[in-house]
């Protein structure tokens, strides 16, 4: 059975698997180890209290165990896995450590040029510390009474890991490093994490990749907005990374849309991920969430503040925002009218600047969690500023759920997604196909 078809197959048996598995006890936590529903989050994860100038500067990389690792002639399939802390900078102009991981592959890159590298957005996980990526690569599933996680963007990881491309994968601000909260959906934040992946990953001892090995970018839903934020501005905060080409699947990239969409959704916990990132961002928005959340909202967004998808779902599962607010209004109805909030959403906009390098945008057509209308638009934007666009409408029926209309096309549109991004790493060029997508006037 070739590689990548055995790869695929143990990915399958390794989730029934580790459920038991994430049932086990953990040991006390150490001294500088903290504890997120249960999971000891391990002291590599504490970052320092000084970190180095330069961005993208490794502080710390250790092993890494995949929970699915084959042996095989040529090494250990998918590859050698290092778990990674780097330098990077938020949106406040402030050092901050993030967490990751880089994946070593050992299968042969059969694209034209050198080994190209990969850098994984992840989509929406969670905001407590045990959430992160780098952790699901570990521990694809835990559930252990207090939490529910799963590490679902393993496959993709495995998928490019298969084509022979390294890959690295950042847990963005926040998540994974214990020193702070996950700033949700920030637009900076996140593009800076994916882009100092990058250079991190050029210097993890025993990696091929180097400052001349092609890169792109792969992402889906928020991992869609941080790849589009990252090609945004890759140029002025990342010119030494140029970008062979970019995935972005389901951006969020108009905020007030998708706070719309989710309120009341399967994903409703989103906007309490949300909410706490913008406060995180922004202290001066405390005020004002002061004076509009009432008690039940604060107790969410502290309960929320700790969680992954899984809890999300289980517990404020189509939860209403009107539910969180004194006056029972929206938090869009808020939004809408409370100019300071309207200002730091419009500062979250995706689409204002130019992508560097070829970008592939798919969104699925009856999307109405992150909404498939925003997300066109998004490619609209950037077409009228020249922008080399492939435009791809998942053209899926209405599930009858947010949450599966959402997800659906992460799978349906996968395999193509990896195929585009790995065919612009070997060089061949991208078609844009800007010319048949009607531009607003």
């Amino acid at each position: 059975m070739p590689a990548r078809r055995r790869l695929l197959a143990a990915a399958v048996t390794a989730a029934a698997c580790l459920g038991t598995q994430a049932l086990t006890a953990t040991a006390a936590p150490a001294a500088d180890e903290v504890v997120s529903r249960g999971v000891t989050i391990p002291a590599f994860y504490n970052p320092p209290a000084t970190l180095p100038a330069a961005n993208g500067t490794l502080v710390r990389s250790e092993p890494l165990p995949l929970a699915l690792s084959l042996p095989s002639l040529h090494g250990p399939l998918p590859g050698t896995a290092t778990r990674l802390m780097y330098k990077s900078t938020d949106s406040n102009g402030k050092p901050v450590a993030v967490t990751g991981a880089y994946i070593e592959p050992t299968a042969r890159w059969k694209g034209d040029g050198p080994r190209p590298l990969v850098a994984v957005a992840p989509g929406t996980l969670g905001q407590g510390d045990q959430c992160a990526a780098s952790m699901g690569l570990e521990h694809p599933l835990r559930f252990n009474g207090e939490t529910v996680s799963v590490g679902y963007e393993d496959i993709a990881i495995y998928r490019l890991l298969a084509k022979g491309t390294a890959v690295v994968v950042t847990d963005y601000a926040g998540l994974g490093a214990t020193d702070r909260l996950h700033t949700y959906v920030d637009r900076v934040d996140e593009a800076h994490a994916v882009l100092d992946a990058v250079r991190a990953a050029r210097s993890v001892a025993g990696g091929s990749v180097t400052a001349g090995s092609p890169v792109g970018l792969y992402g889906y839903s928020q991992g869609g907005g941080a790849t589009a934020a990252a090609a945004e501005l890759q140029s002025s905060y990342a010119p030494d990374v140029t970008l062979s080409g970019t995935y972005s699947g389901a951006p969020p990239a108009d905020l007030t849309s998708v706070t719309g969409a989710i309120d009341g959704s399967e994903l409703a916990g989103a906007l309490g991920w949300s909410l706490n990132g913008f406060l995180q961002s922004d202290p001066e928005l405390k005020p004002i969430a002061e004076a509009h959340l009432n008690a039940a909202g604060k107790a969410a967004l502290a309960d929320l503040s700790t969680m992954c998808v899984g809890d999300a779902l289980f517990g404020y599962g189509y939860t209403k925002s009107t539910e969180w607010t004194k006056d029972g209004r929206t938090l869009a109805d808020i939004v809408a009218a409370t100019p300071e909030l309207k200002t730091f959403l419009d500062g979250q906009r995706i689409g204002r600047l130019k992508p560097s390098g070829p970008v592939r945008l798919a969104t699925g057509t009856a999307d109405n969690l992150v909404p498939h209308g925003q997300a066109r638009d998004l490619a609209v934007d950037w077409c009228r500023k020249g922008a080399d666009v492939t435009y791809k409408p998942v053209v899926l029926p209405n599930a009858g759920s947010a949450l599966l209309n959402h997800f659906a096309p992460l799978l349906t549109d996968q395999g193509s997604a990896v195929d585009w991004l790995t065919d612009r790493l070997s060089g061949r060029p991208a078609t844009s196909n800007c010319g048949s997508l009607p531009l607003r006037p």
